[in-house]
Protein backbone atom coordinates (compact mmCIF):
# COMPACT_ATOMS: atom_id res chain seq x y z
CA UNK A 1 0.00 0.00 0.00
CA UNK A 2 1.47 3.35 -0.97
CA UNK A 3 0.84 6.89 0.20
CA UNK A 4 -2.12 8.48 -1.53
CA UNK A 5 -3.79 5.12 -2.16
CA UNK A 6 -7.56 5.45 -2.26
CA UNK A 7 -9.49 2.71 -0.52
CA UNK A 8 -13.10 2.07 0.26
CA UNK A 9 -13.82 4.24 3.31
CA UNK A 10 -14.10 2.36 6.56
CA UNK A 11 -17.67 1.85 7.73
CA UNK A 12 -18.34 4.27 10.60
CA UNK A 13 -19.35 1.93 13.40
CA UNK A 14 -17.61 3.12 16.53
CA UNK A 15 -19.80 5.57 18.38
CA UNK A 16 -19.89 6.41 22.06
CA UNK A 17 -19.77 3.04 23.76
CA UNK A 18 -22.02 1.80 26.52
CA UNK A 19 -19.02 1.18 28.75
CA UNK A 20 -17.66 2.61 31.95
CA UNK A 21 -14.23 2.84 33.54
CA UNK A 22 -13.44 0.03 35.95
CA UNK A 23 -10.30 1.69 37.30
CA UNK A 24 -8.12 4.64 36.28
CA UNK A 25 -5.07 6.15 37.97
CA UNK A 26 -1.84 7.98 37.29
CA UNK A 27 1.09 5.62 37.85
CA UNK A 28 4.62 7.02 37.63
CA UNK A 29 3.27 10.01 35.73
CA UNK A 30 1.32 7.87 33.21
CA UNK A 31 -2.47 8.12 33.14
CA UNK A 32 -3.89 4.64 32.48
CA UNK A 33 -6.95 2.54 33.16
CA UNK A 34 -9.09 -0.49 32.44
CA UNK A 35 -12.59 -0.33 30.96
CA UNK A 36 -15.28 -2.35 32.64
CA UNK A 37 -15.03 -4.99 29.90
CA UNK A 38 -11.33 -5.53 30.69
CA UNK A 39 -9.76 -3.49 27.87
CA UNK A 40 -6.58 -1.75 29.13
CA UNK A 41 -5.97 1.76 27.86
CA UNK A 42 -3.88 4.90 28.11
CA UNK A 43 -5.37 8.36 28.03
CA UNK A 44 -4.03 10.79 25.46
CA UNK A 45 -1.91 12.37 28.18
CA UNK A 46 -0.61 8.97 29.27
CA UNK A 47 0.13 7.96 25.69
CA UNK A 48 2.12 11.14 25.11
CA UNK A 49 4.16 10.37 28.23
CA UNK A 50 4.86 6.77 27.16
CA UNK A 51 5.69 7.61 23.53
CA UNK A 52 7.82 10.67 24.26
CA UNK A 53 5.73 12.66 21.75
CA UNK A 54 4.02 15.97 22.43
CA UNK A 55 0.33 15.66 23.20
CA UNK A 56 -0.40 17.95 20.25
CA UNK A 57 1.40 15.45 18.00
CA UNK A 58 -0.82 12.62 19.30
CA UNK A 59 -3.86 14.81 18.62
CA UNK A 60 -2.70 15.51 15.05
CA UNK A 61 -2.06 11.82 14.40
CA UNK A 62 -5.45 10.91 15.82
CA UNK A 63 -7.20 13.43 13.57
CA UNK A 64 -5.24 12.32 10.52
CA UNK A 65 -6.26 8.71 11.13
CA UNK A 66 -9.90 9.69 11.49
CA UNK A 67 -9.86 11.77 8.30
CA UNK A 68 -8.13 9.00 6.34
CA UNK A 69 -10.51 6.32 7.58
CA UNK A 70 -13.45 8.48 6.57
CA UNK A 71 -12.16 9.37 3.09
CA UNK A 72 -10.30 6.15 2.30
CA UNK A 73 -7.26 8.18 1.22
CA UNK A 74 -4.01 7.60 3.10
CA UNK A 75 -1.84 10.44 1.90
CA UNK A 76 1.11 10.49 4.28
CA UNK A 77 3.88 8.01 4.91
CA UNK A 78 3.12 7.77 8.62
CA UNK A 79 -0.60 7.14 8.18
CA UNK A 80 0.16 4.39 5.66
CA UNK A 81 2.45 2.81 8.26
CA UNK A 82 -0.30 2.93 10.90
CA UNK A 83 -2.85 1.59 8.44
CA UNK A 84 -0.71 -1.44 7.66
CA UNK A 85 0.37 -2.03 11.27
CA UNK A 86 -3.12 -1.80 12.77
CA UNK A 87 -4.72 -3.80 9.96
CA UNK A 88 -2.29 -6.62 10.73
CA UNK A 89 -3.60 -6.56 14.31
CA UNK A 90 -7.25 -6.62 13.21
CA UNK A 91 -7.89 -2.96 14.04
CA UNK A 92 -9.80 -0.98 11.41
CA UNK A 93 -11.88 1.44 13.44
CA UNK A 94 -12.83 5.00 12.42
CA UNK A 95 -11.00 6.37 15.46
CA UNK A 96 -7.81 5.50 17.28
CA UNK A 97 -9.53 5.78 20.64
CA UNK A 98 -12.60 4.31 22.27
CA UNK A 99 -15.02 7.09 23.17
CA UNK A 100 -17.04 6.61 26.32
CA UNK A 101 -18.77 8.89 28.79
CA UNK A 102 -17.24 9.49 32.19
CA UNK A 103 -18.89 11.79 34.72
CA UNK A 104 -21.10 13.13 31.96
CA UNK A 105 -18.20 14.13 29.69
CA UNK A 106 -16.55 12.50 26.66
CA UNK A 107 -13.59 10.33 27.63
CA UNK A 108 -11.04 9.00 25.15
CA UNK A 109 -9.37 5.69 25.90
CA UNK A 110 -6.59 4.54 23.54
CA UNK A 111 -6.67 0.71 23.56
CA UNK A 112 -3.46 -1.24 24.03
CA UNK A 113 -3.01 -2.20 20.35
CA UNK A 114 -3.13 1.47 19.29
CA UNK A 115 -0.79 2.47 22.11
CA UNK A 116 1.79 -0.13 21.11
CA UNK A 117 1.61 1.05 17.49
CA UNK A 118 2.23 4.66 18.48
CA UNK A 119 5.06 3.79 20.88
CA UNK A 120 6.75 1.61 18.26
CA UNK A 121 6.35 4.33 15.62
CA UNK A 122 8.10 6.96 17.75
CA UNK A 123 10.77 4.45 18.75
CA UNK A 124 11.77 3.39 15.21
CA UNK A 125 9.75 4.93 12.37
CA UNK A 126 9.28 8.64 12.99
CA UNK A 127 11.57 11.26 11.44
CA UNK A 128 12.55 12.14 14.98
CA UNK A 129 12.64 9.02 17.10
CA UNK A 130 13.16 9.43 20.83
CA UNK A 131 14.77 7.43 23.64
CA UNK A 132 11.62 7.46 25.79
CA UNK A 133 9.62 5.57 23.17
CA UNK A 134 12.53 3.20 22.54
CA UNK A 135 12.97 2.34 26.23
CA UNK A 136 9.24 1.86 26.79
CA UNK A 137 8.87 -0.23 23.64
CA UNK A 138 11.66 -2.58 24.72
CA UNK A 139 10.12 -3.00 28.16
CA UNK A 140 6.62 -3.52 26.82
CA UNK A 141 7.77 -5.92 24.09
CA UNK A 142 8.82 -8.30 26.87
CA UNK A 143 6.00 -7.66 29.30
CA UNK A 144 3.06 -6.55 27.13
CA UNK A 145 1.07 -3.36 27.65
CA UNK A 146 -1.97 -5.22 28.96
CA UNK A 147 0.08 -6.97 31.64
CA UNK A 148 1.88 -3.71 32.43
CA UNK A 149 -1.37 -1.80 32.99
CA UNK A 150 -3.03 -4.65 34.90
CA UNK A 151 -0.07 -4.97 37.27
CA UNK A 152 0.41 -1.23 37.68
CA UNK A 153 -3.25 -0.81 38.66
CA UNK A 154 -3.47 -4.01 40.68
CA UNK A 155 -6.30 -5.18 38.43
CA UNK A 156 -7.22 -8.86 38.26
CA UNK A 157 -9.66 -9.95 35.51
CA UNK A 158 -12.72 -11.70 36.98
CA UNK A 159 -13.45 -15.38 36.51
CA UNK A 160 -14.99 -15.46 33.04
CA UNK A 161 -17.32 -18.38 33.87
CA UNK A 162 -18.52 -17.32 37.32
CA UNK A 163 -21.13 -14.80 36.13
CA UNK A 164 -22.74 -17.26 33.75
CA UNK A 165 -22.67 -20.27 36.07
CA UNK A 166 -24.15 -18.32 38.97
CA UNK A 167 -27.00 -17.11 36.80
CA UNK A 168 -27.72 -20.63 35.58
CA UNK A 169 -28.20 -21.79 39.17
CA UNK A 170 -30.78 -19.04 39.79
CA UNK A 171 -32.63 -19.34 36.48
CA UNK A 172 -32.85 -23.13 36.53
CA UNK A 173 -36.48 -24.16 36.71
CA UNK A 174 -37.72 -20.56 36.46
CA UNK A 175 -39.64 -21.05 33.21
CA UNK A 176 -43.36 -21.49 33.94
CA UNK A 177 -44.91 -24.71 32.61
CA UNK A 178 -45.77 -24.26 28.93
CA UNK A 179 -43.49 -21.26 28.44
CA UNK A 180 -39.85 -20.59 27.52
CA UNK A 181 -37.48 -17.85 28.74
CA UNK A 182 -34.82 -16.03 26.75
CA UNK A 183 -31.87 -16.89 28.99
CA UNK A 184 -32.31 -20.63 28.45
CA UNK A 185 -32.58 -20.23 24.68
CA UNK A 186 -29.43 -18.12 24.30
CA UNK A 187 -27.30 -20.02 26.81
CA UNK A 188 -25.35 -21.69 23.99
CA UNK A 189 -24.51 -18.29 22.51
CA UNK A 190 -23.30 -17.07 25.89
CA UNK A 191 -20.97 -20.07 26.22
CA UNK A 192 -19.58 -19.30 22.75
CA UNK A 193 -18.95 -15.69 23.78
CA UNK A 194 -17.00 -16.80 26.84
CA UNK A 195 -14.98 -19.32 24.83
CA UNK A 196 -14.12 -16.52 22.38
CA UNK A 197 -12.77 -14.44 25.31
CA UNK A 198 -15.59 -11.91 25.00
CA UNK A 199 -16.81 -10.62 28.35
CA UNK A 200 -20.03 -11.85 29.92
CA UNK A 201 -20.52 -10.26 33.31
CA UNK A 202 -22.79 -7.86 35.15
CA UNK A 203 -21.97 -5.15 32.58
CA UNK A 204 -22.46 -7.20 29.40
CA UNK A 205 -25.57 -9.37 29.55
CA UNK A 206 -26.44 -10.81 26.11
CA UNK A 207 -29.89 -12.10 27.01
CA UNK A 208 -31.00 -8.54 27.83
CA UNK A 209 -30.08 -7.46 24.30
CA UNK A 210 -31.82 -10.49 22.77
CA UNK A 211 -34.87 -10.04 25.00
CA UNK A 212 -35.37 -6.42 24.01
CA UNK A 213 -35.00 -7.12 20.30
CA UNK A 214 -37.32 -10.15 20.47
CA UNK A 215 -39.90 -8.13 22.40
CA UNK A 216 -39.84 -5.50 19.64
CA UNK A 217 -40.27 -8.24 17.02
CA UNK A 218 -43.10 -9.81 19.04
CA UNK A 219 -45.05 -6.55 19.25
CA UNK A 220 -44.29 -5.33 15.73
CA UNK A 221 -45.67 -8.54 14.19
CA UNK A 222 -48.59 -9.02 16.54
CA UNK A 223 -47.41 -12.46 17.57
CA UNK A 224 -49.66 -12.57 20.61
CA UNK A 225 -52.63 -13.06 18.27
CA UNK A 226 -50.86 -16.08 16.75
CA UNK A 227 -49.27 -17.77 19.76
CA UNK A 228 -51.04 -16.41 22.82
CA UNK A 229 -50.07 -13.91 25.50
CA UNK A 230 -46.73 -13.56 27.25
CA UNK A 231 -46.70 -13.90 30.99
CA UNK A 232 -44.45 -12.55 33.69
CA UNK A 233 -42.18 -14.60 35.91
CA UNK A 234 -39.79 -13.58 38.66
CA UNK A 235 -36.18 -13.30 37.52
CA UNK A 236 -33.31 -12.97 39.99
CA UNK A 237 -29.69 -11.91 39.52
CA UNK A 238 -26.81 -13.10 41.74
CA UNK A 239 -26.30 -10.91 44.78
CA UNK A 240 -23.08 -9.33 43.45
CA UNK A 241 -24.82 -8.06 40.29
CA UNK A 242 -25.92 -4.42 40.62
CA UNK A 243 -29.24 -5.51 39.10
CA UNK A 244 -29.89 -7.67 42.18
CA UNK A 245 -30.84 -4.56 44.15
CA UNK A 246 -34.30 -4.80 42.57
CA UNK A 247 -34.68 -8.60 42.82
CA UNK A 248 -37.01 -10.25 42.06
CA UNK A 249 -37.51 -8.58 38.69
CA UNK A 250 -40.51 -9.16 36.41
CA UNK A 251 -39.43 -10.73 33.12
CA UNK A 252 -41.35 -12.13 30.18
CA UNK A 253 -41.90 -15.80 29.43
CA UNK A 254 -43.25 -16.75 26.01
CA UNK A 255 -45.66 -19.53 25.00
CA UNK A 256 -43.89 -22.70 23.83
CA UNK A 257 -45.94 -22.47 20.64
CA UNK A 258 -43.75 -19.48 19.66
CA UNK A 259 -40.45 -21.33 20.20
CA UNK A 260 -39.95 -22.26 16.53
CA UNK A 261 -40.51 -18.63 15.49
CA UNK A 262 -38.11 -17.40 18.16
CA UNK A 263 -35.38 -19.76 16.99
CA UNK A 264 -35.95 -18.78 13.35
CA UNK A 265 -35.78 -15.08 14.25
CA UNK A 266 -32.74 -15.59 16.49
CA UNK A 267 -30.72 -17.45 13.85
CA UNK A 268 -31.74 -15.56 10.72
CA UNK A 269 -32.36 -12.02 11.97
CA UNK A 270 -30.76 -11.30 15.33
CA UNK A 271 -27.47 -13.15 14.86
CA UNK A 272 -26.90 -11.81 11.36
CA UNK A 273 -27.59 -8.17 12.20
CA UNK A 274 -27.98 -7.27 15.87
CA UNK A 275 -25.40 -9.66 17.26
CA UNK A 276 -22.30 -8.32 15.46
CA UNK A 277 -23.41 -4.80 16.37
CA UNK A 278 -23.88 -5.84 19.98
CA UNK A 279 -20.38 -7.29 20.16
CA UNK A 280 -18.84 -4.09 18.80
CA UNK A 281 -20.79 -1.72 21.01
CA UNK A 282 -20.76 -3.70 24.25
CA UNK A 283 -17.57 -5.71 24.09
CA UNK A 284 -15.53 -3.97 21.43
CA UNK A 285 -12.63 -6.37 21.57
CA UNK A 286 -10.26 -6.04 18.65
CA UNK A 287 -11.45 -8.29 15.86
CA UNK A 288 -14.80 -8.45 17.63
CA UNK A 289 -16.87 -8.05 14.49
CA UNK A 290 -15.20 -10.99 12.79
CA UNK A 291 -15.47 -13.09 15.95
CA UNK A 292 -19.15 -12.23 16.18
CA UNK A 293 -19.73 -13.33 12.60
CA UNK A 294 -17.90 -16.58 13.25
CA UNK A 295 -19.92 -17.23 16.38
CA UNK A 296 -23.11 -16.30 14.56
CA UNK A 297 -22.33 -18.82 11.82
CA UNK A 298 -22.50 -21.58 14.43
CA UNK A 299 -26.22 -20.93 14.65
CA UNK A 300 -26.93 -20.94 10.92
CA UNK A 301 -28.81 -24.02 9.70
CA UNK A 302 -26.42 -26.50 8.09
CA UNK A 303 -26.88 -27.37 4.45
CA UNK A 304 -28.32 -30.84 3.86
CA UNK A 305 -25.84 -32.95 1.97
CA UNK A 306 -26.61 -35.59 -0.62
Amino acid sequence: MSAGTALTPATPRQGVLDLGVEIERVVAGVEMGVLENGIPYLTQRGLAEMSGAARSTIQELTQEWQDSQKSGVFSSKRIVWFREYLASKGYDEPQMFIEIHKDGSPHYAYPDVVCMAIIEYFAFEAQRTNPTALANFRNLARFGLQSFIYEALGYTPPDRWKYHHDRISLVHGAAPDGYFIIFNEVSGMIVDLINADLPVNDKTIPDISVGRCWSDHWKAHGLEATFGARIEYQHNYPSYYPQSASNPQPAKAYPNEALAEFRRWFRHEYLTTRFPRYILTKAHLLGGQEQAKQIGSLYQPKAIEG
